[in-house]
């Protein structure tokens, strides 16, 4: 059926004239009579998805061509929205009066109407083809003679009203979750009925459940997953093995993190006469997530794990995640297995891949290997029959990066906060997250084996899945060529390597954070595409995510396109068939990842604003992390935790944003406010309801003359 969609798109695009009748499509088709119900429902599905348009006159087009937009509608808290196309194409604006009853998230089609200043496209929506969500979660409020939910998500713009007979023992201020049984629509409000009172609203377990829902995100799988888990064995059988290539006997290990419980990757090395070998092996979840499956359906959905300080949100059952397919030490586990010769240089000179069983001989922590590889004699003592192989490993891994930061590739040295929760589930602090040597290792390690799947893949011209990385562009380069230029450096861009050498020269200055910063904010995101654009920031040609098909979808599809290369499976007819499912599955997984990010950073902030919650008055040493037009954002220096000086909180002065240059500067004092400026700051207030921590500017003199006159008057 995805074949015949396709073809019919490209009918569309390519060789139709115009809008054509059913009968008209049909016979272009040279469908015959016993098949043209099925047609007909074809049709009518895409018309459904909003891939096809169904005029008043009743014949079929495509969106494109008829002037009308097909993408997902973000609002903004303002009231006002924009259509993201599925496709290329800028986004189209959307007014508050001509959102026609679409909400947040819904799939639409909007027609393109005009022009804003600037180039932008500006419309209205013309039709709500998928909605987004049937529930909302909010804040509950009585009005006269009806209830109210006011949604948490400040996106959601609309209202749900709730008749008195639905709202029976809720009480004024819960956080619930309420059904939405009317949609809205130009002249009348959305309506619905409570389905769960979640709690009051500063309870921290019921501010993370409000996460949780707004990003659709939940630990329990749907029943037809859950009686197919129920036939996942806990043990590898001899059967399974057989045809596999037997790596036991090598010494092979895992390297994860202390609280890490699914282990994706393990590896394993050898010194040979030209450098190494070294082996790349990745649990196969392939064997036992079956395509079309309910548990595949469920992991496509979901597309990653999500993981939070105190919990983590699996792509696939525990029984695979933790169980079956997680490479736990000392026990049989089928893998999916790159093997790359290297030579001395750290340059590969060949590879293979290969369906594989080990059995992992430790699982390692990064805290140990460092030690490993500093000398810990305690650490030696213990792990003496695989200290050879970290330091082999250590030494392959620092000639790989070697070799791709000569090629260009660019690291951003921006640290990370990691947030400590107690056993009572409360935030015990916020420190600096480490990236040491052993980290390093296996990124080196997860970098080589994606790219050599890749190449694998691009060199054959198959279709695939690529993970992407394009250039910045023009004017991001321009900006952020003018940013340099005022710390003395003139930037000449020219590839990835150009940008890596202007970090190179600020590196130990004072700036060096505020540029990674402004840099990285200067490039695009990465995403999956099943076109290779390359990837930038890596400097590679080829690149892909083969190594954690636990907890992502892409990885997944990479190792059953890479089964049925080894396989000679990758028929002509199969090849059809990936170029039409590919690009599909290449932006859902992109947006579900995107989803799954600001899902982790709210947290992470609501997280933060709990562990600030009680400092409120304190003073802290801070920098200016992020300037805007309303204000800039502090990172304090003693936590990894951002807050907000709001512009009118600036009250010696008007304040004017420089965007090219990150700065907020006084129009009488000629004061300058910009990224990387040390400041002190005061805790004004903590709002978990906005995720935000309110910081005003620490003036020491201000507060000796008003604790001064506090004396003077108690002194009175």
């Amino acid at each position: 059926m995805e074949e015949i969609r396709q073809k019919i798109l490209e009918f569309m695009e390519n060789m139709a004239t115009g809008p054509l009748t059913f009968r008209e499509l049909a016979h272009a088709f040279d469908v015959k009579k016993a098949y043209r119900d099925k047609f007909k429902k074809i049709v009518k599905s895409m018309v459904a998805e909003g891939e096809l348009i169904k005029t008043r006159g009743g014949t079929y087009g495509l969106p494109s061509k008829m002037n009308l937009v097909t993408g997902e509608l973000v609002c903004h808290p303002d009231g006002y929205g924009f259509v993201v196309p599925e496709g290329e194409g800028t986004d189209v604006f959307i007014g508050s009066r001509k959102l026609n009853g679409a909400m947040h998230g819904d799939t639409v089609v909007a027609r393109v109407e005009g022009f804003k200043p600037g180039g932008r496209r500006e419309g209205s929506v013309l039709k709500i083809v998928k909605r987004a969500r049937s529930t909302i979660v909010g804040r509950f409020e009585w009005g006269r003679g009806f209830g109210l939910v006011i949604p948490s998500d400040e996106r959601v713009l609309d209202q749900i009203i709730i008749p008195p007979k639905e709202a029976r023992g809720v009480q004024e201020g819960q956080i619930v979750s309420a059904g939405i049984t009317r949609w809205p629509s130009r002249t009348m409000s959305a309506a619905g009925s409570i389905l769960e009172v979640l709690g009051e609203p500063d309870d921290p377990d019921v501010e993370a459940e409000v996460i949780l829902r707004k990003y659709g995100l939940t630990n329990s799988f749907p029943k037809d997953v859950m009686a197919e888990v129920k036939s996942v064995p806990s043990e590898v059988s001899e059967a399974e093995m057989s045809g596999r290539l037997d790596l036991r006997p090598r010494t092979t290990i895992t390297i994860d993190g202390e609280t890490a419980k699914d282990f994706d990757d393990a590896v394993s090395i050898e010194k040979t006469a030209s450098g190494y070998r070294l082996w790349v092996s990745i649990a196969d979840v392939s064997h036992y997530v079956k395509e079309g499956s309910a548990i595949d359906r469920e992991a496509y959905e979901r597309s990653t794990s999500v993981y939070f300080p105190d919990r983590a949100i699996p792509m696939l059952p525990e029984a695979l995640s933790n169980g079956i397919c997680s490479l736990n030490p000392r026990v049989d586990r089928l893998t999916m297995t790159a093997e790359i010769e290297f030579d001395e240089d750290g340059r590969p000179l060949k590879k293979r891949f290969f369906e594989s069983v080990i059995k992992s001989a430790e699982r390692m922590t990064y805290t140990k290997v460092k030690g490993l590889i500093d000398g810990d004699g305690a650490l030696a003592s213990q792990y003496g029959h695989i200290l050879a192989d970290i330091k082999l490993m250590a030494e392959l891994a620092k000639k790989l990066t070697a070799r791709r930061f000569e090629q260009g590739s660019i690291d951003f040295d921006l640290p990370e906060p990691q947030i400590i929760i107690d056993i009572e589930g409360k935030v015990e602090d916020i420190v600096r997250s480490e990236r040491n040597e052993a980290h390093k290792l296996i990124e080196e390690f997860m970098l080589a084996a994606n790219k050599a799947v890749a190449e694998e893949f691009s060199k054959r011209g198959l279709p695939f899945i690529y993970r992407v990385h394009e250039e910045p562009d023009e004017e991001s380069v321009h900006d952020f060529a003018d940013f340099v230029a005022s710390f003395g450096l003139r930037f000449t861009p020219g590839g990835p390597k150009s940008f890596q050498e202007a970090l190179a020269k600020f590196e130990g200055r004072p700036e060096e954070r505020l540029i990674n910063h402004v840099l990285l904010r200067s490039m695009k995101q990465a995403v999956y595409s099943e076109e290779n654009a390359g990837h930038f920031g890596l400097a590679f040609e080829d690149y892909t995510h083969f190594t954690s098909p636990i907890r992502r979808y892409p990885d997944l599809v990479v190792h059953r396109l890479l089964k049925l290369l080894m396989k000679k499976a990758y028929t002509k007819e199969m090849q059809a068939r990936m170029e039409s499912a590919l690009p599909v599955t290449a932006n859902h997984t992109s947006v579900r990842e995107r989803k799954a990010m600001e899902a982790e950073r709210e947290i992470a902030d609501l997280k933060k604003c709990q562990f600030m919650k009680d400092k409120v008055g304190d003073v802290f040493d801070g920098f200016v992390s992020g300037v805007t037009s309303f204000g800039f954002f502090v990172e304090l220096k003693d936590f990894f935790v951002e807050g907000l000086v709001h512009v009118s909180m600036l009250a010696d002065d008007y304040y004017v944003f420089d965007p090219k240059r990150h700065t907020l500067m006084g129009e009488r004092t000629g004061r300058k406010f910009r990224l990387a400026d040390a400041v002190k700051v005061k805790v004004a207030g903590v709002s978990l309801e906005r995720r935000r921590v309110e910081l005003l500017l620490y003036d020491e003199a201000a507060e000796a003359r008003e604790k001064a006159k506090g004396r003077k008057k108690q002194g009175r």
